[in-house]
């Protein structure tokens, strides 16, 4: 198919025979995500049809611009946190207002994807390193969790970071509720037990089941547990929010470009899984225009922002999910749910709603993965620490903030600290390999290897020189030949340039040899550009370090005196 065109290359090649195992995907998807959306809600300030709605509407146009097969277009408890905790002091407690401005957002989010997909700039995601998503997803479990502890526990939450929610629920522990404490930890017990005995399966619906029939029967207001209550059960004229000025717009933003960075790094991670498992290729651009899409559905149906959603994906796959239409089906689930059944809904009792979402949250709580980023690196463990403290100390959008400098801040430190390091000889072999990390590979009496791990730029050429003549001096030996492993550079600027006629010029001086190893095309063509053969000569291209030494050898047996025979008796 034409990849500009607007029908995806999976609704082409759909086979009926697929239907079945999507409509089953689809019901189990909607069973986990009608709870998960109305707590969602609950963490954005919003009611609970605003979340049933994103997931309905967003569900009902993302499948038609996908590409990926099994991601699940949802609302998510980082960005309903990241929305209720910006925009509740704009909306100076008017419920109205509030939801307004939550689905201008949507709006705002669905326009700034766009327009990273026209413009094919959604490679910006890969910015945020795996270290920063880590930490940051600690932080928001850790934060999601302090704002639902009083809910658990049958009393009013309380507002602002980490801190102030944690002392809050501290020192209002003598207004705990027994039996709803009671209700909610036994929906939390049911809920683990359930993961433990049936993983992947939509544990939250026969938990909210039961909890409804027991609601139902016993009435849990009668026993002082705030439940539900009823709310709209009517679908929504799709329309642009009302009552708002552009300056409003000016405001939110900055929120919409937090949502859109969180949003776009979730969905692109979730299609690059289920794109490495299935063995498909991902389509970057693509799932913008997807996440434009249905931000615009979920916006116009008076929602908030969506993004992909990776439990929910999950659950989507593990379920037999062939194509999108899973999500499709599971969208009409809940909208008729969000219509015929919203007076049902009026008696599921507040903690167990609480449960639920400390239950979801529990997800981000992986330890496992910072105890990963201590043993590999102490670096990128700071790193998750740093963006772990930012979520708590400043909140979820400054935390947001924070990763993508922090990301951008250790990929300028990389590039500007390439790895460089001498080179010899695998024992037994024609390879060469880092000398100083294994002394075993021998180093070439004479000859001088050293290899960038990097393209040599303006902001890192006095870091590469430095090492250069730091090991170049470490030399015992008298070097002849000083070799260059260019095998891991793939482009070179004029600072670089000037860099390799800097080293040849001080290395004529000790009358030693400079040579190029393995220069790629683009490097070739750049120092050709730049006027560097013309003192250099010619570079061979493909030209390997065991090359270079055997013509090297060749030339010093030829410059060696031949000895003369003795005359004949």
């Amino acid at each position: 198919m034409n990849r500009s065109g607007l029908m995806p290359d999976w609704l082409r090649g759909y086979r009926m025979a697929w239907l079945r195992a999507d409509l089953v995907a689809g019901v189990t998807l909607a069973a986990y995500l009608i709870p998960a959306s109305i707590g969602d809600a609950s963490l954005a300030g919003l009611p609970p049809q605003a979340g049933l709605y994103s997931c309905a509407f967003a569900g009902l146009v993302f499948w038609l611009f996908t590409r990926s097969r099994q991601t699940v277009i949802t609302v998510t408890s980082a960005l309903s946190l990241l929305v209720g905790s910006s925009i509740g002091a704009m909306a100076d407690g008017d419920p109205s207002r509030f939801g307004a401005l939550a689905a201008a957002t949507a709006l705002l989010v669905s326009a700034l994807a766009c327009l990273v997909a026209l413009t094919r700039a959604g490679g910006i995601v890969n910015f945020i390193s795996e270290p920063v998503l880590v930490g940051f997803k600690v932080g928001v479990g850790l934060y999601l969790t302090t704002t639902q502890l009083p809910k658990l526990c049958g009393f009013a939450g309380g507002h602002g970071p980490f801190r102030e929610q944690l002392c809050y629920f501290t020192g209002h522990l003598d207004r705990v509720h027994p039996a709803s404490l009671t209700v909610g930890l036994a929906a939390l017990a049911l809920l683990f037990l359930g993961r433990r005995f049936f993983p992947f399966k939509p544990l939250a619906l026969p938990v909210i089941v039961l909890s409804l029939l027991l609601g139902a029967i016993f009435d849990p207001s009668g026993f002082g547990i705030k439940t539900l209550g009823y709310f709209q059960q009517s679908v929504p004229l799709p329309g642009p929010p009302s009552g708002l000025a552009w300056d409003d717009l000016h405001a939110l933003l900055p929120l919409a470009m937090a949502c859109l960075l969180l949003g776009g790094v979730e969905t692109t991670a979730i299609g690059r899984v289920f794109a490495r498992k299935h063995a498909v290729v991902f389509d970057g651009p693509r799932q913008f225009l997807a996440l434009g899409a249905a931000n615009l559905a979920a916006g116009l149906a008076q929602g908030y922002p969506v993004s992909g959603g990776m439990s929910q994906s999950l659950v989507n796959d593990e379920s037999g999910a062939r194509s999108p239409l899973s999500g499709l089906f599971a969208a009409l689930l809940t909208l008729m749910l969000t219509v015929l059944g919203g007076g049902l809904l009026r008696h599921l009792p507040l903690p167990v709603l609480a449960a639920v979402v400390i239950f979801a949250v529990t997800g981000l709580l992986k330890h496992g993965d910072l105890r990963r980023l201590w043993r590999f690196s102490r670096a990128e463990f700071a790193v998750a620490m740093a963006a772990l403290l930012g979520v708590l100390v400043s909140g979820m959008l400054m935390g947001v903030l924070i990763g993508a400098i922090l990301s951008l801040l250790l990929l300028l430190h990389r590039s500007a600290y390439p790895h460089v390091t001498e080179l010899g000889r695998v024992p037994d072999t024609c390879h060469f390999a880092d000398h100083l990390r294994n002394p075993a590979n021998a180093r070439i009496p004479g000859v001088f290897i050293f290899r960038i791990d990097g393209a040599p730029l303006y902001y890192n050429v006095d870091y590469i020189r430095e090492r250069f003549f730091s090991l170049l001096d470490a030399r015992t030996d008298p070097v002849e030949l000083v070799i260059l492993d260019f095998g891991a550079v793939t482009a070179i600027d004029l600072a670089g340039v000037e860099l390799l006629l800097h080293l040849r010029h001080a290395l004529l001086r000790k009358d030693i040899q400079l040579r190029l190893a393995e220069t790629h095309t683009t490097v070739r063509k750049a120092l050709e550009r730049s006027g560097f053969v013309n003192r250099y000569g010619r570079i061979e291209p493909d030209l390997n370090v065991d090359a270079i030494l055997d013509h090297w050898e060749m030339e010093r047996g030829a410059k060696q005196p031949t000895p003369q025979s003795a005359p004949a008796p």
